[in-house]
């Protein structure tokens, strides 16, 4: 039986070894024909501890590694917010020092 491959967004990785997946899916309703949004949380060891939060990775299934885990990290794409630099604050920033000084007339 082949392994299942699901593609989700990183929620956390505050524990040693693992992190949360949250997996979405669109489902039609029975009624209303309407597509609604069902998610699932996974938990997923990553070894080398390189997925953040907001990370879209790729994870599979394999044995069971504890009582809930039972899905491997297989691919990390980092798009984390929180691998972005923040910027400077507004005081730092020359603009709010004032403005700048007129240049000179030439003549």
């Amino acid at each position: 039986m082949p392994k299942r491959v699901l593609t989700g967004r990183v929620t956390s990785d505050k524990m040693a070894k693992t992190i949360t997946v949250e997996v979405e899916r669109r489902i039609m309703h029975p009624i209303y024909k309407k597509f609604i949004r069902r998610s699932k949380k996974y938990a997923a060891h990553d070894e080398a501890g390189v997925a953040k939060v907001g990370d879209l990775v790729r994870i599979e299934e394999c044995r069971p590694l504890s009582k809930r885990k039972t899905f491997q990290l297989i691919e990390c794409r980092g798009e984390s917010v929180a691998r972005y630099v923040e910027p400077a604050p507004a005081a730092a920033s020359p603009a709010a020092a004032g403005p700048a000084p007129a240049p000179a007339a030439q003549g």
